[in-house]
């Protein structure tokens, strides 16, 4: 007799650039694993040949030929191996997914309507988790650290992400996405990791689609 598992949950994590991201995803899924739950790590830009060439000249690619070429790199990632893991019924863990887009592409002067538009289709999260940080912090982890693109050389840009991650969760939030907001200054990656296992929605037998992103208005 063949047993089939529960579909799988769909976990993201985004946030600012030094606020732990990579650390917090291991974290986590050592803690779905001791929880007993199969896990399938996965980031983005993925370690695909194109997820490779958005990598490789991320330097020089801006604007919406940049987040064209993200765009496309997701959907592909969604066929190729979210949505098969997510069959199989592992918990999935993204380190960086649609709020980077609306976020990172927006400080590189795209309009957050051609992002939405572009990302209209995309598989949302069960559960997304947003990481932040006081902007000092952060510009203290990137200076620590040395800076690993072009944003870092910008002063201004922890000040303008966090800020701009804060108008993304709620954008997600009327399109029905679960979020999770989790401060890293003073907590450890395994007290984060336990806060969002806690959270993580349950399968249920039947879920509404989420409402599409739609484009928010200025006060």
């Amino acid at each position: 007799m063949t047993i089939t598992s529960a579909r799988g949950r769909f976990i993201t994590l985004d946030g600012p650039s030094g606020a732990g991201k990579t650390t917090t995803v291991q974290a986590l899924s050592q803690e779905l694993a001791r929880r007993g739950q199969a896990v399938h790590e996965t980031v983005e830009p993925t370690t695909s040949p194109l997820g490779a060439f958005i990598r490789d000249h991320f330097s020089h690619i801006r604007g919406r030929a940049l987040a064209c070429l993200v765009a496309a790199d997701r959907y592909e990632h969604i066929e190729h191996e979210i949505e098969p893991r997510l069959i199989a019924g592992d918990t999935v863990v993204c380190d960086r997914y649609l709020a980077s887009t609306l976020v990172m592409q927006q400080l590189d002067g795209v309009p957050v309507k051609f992002l939405l538009d572009l990302n209209a289709h995309v598989l949302m999260p069960d559960l997304a988790v947003i990481l932040t940080a006081s902007p000092r912090l952060v510009a203290e982890r990137i200076a620590a650290r040395g800076p690993r693109n072009r944003f870092h050389l910008d002063p201004t840009a922890p000040g303008r992400e966090v800020e701009l991650y804060e108008r993304t969760a709620r954008m997600l939030r009327a399109a029905d996405v679960k979020v999770l907001i989790v401060g890293t200054d003073n907590v450890t990656p395994s007290e984060i990791a336990a806060s969002i296992a806690d959270a993580i929605p349950r399968p249920s037998v039947t879920s509404a689609a989420p409402t599409p992103l739609s484009t928010p208005q200025e006060p």
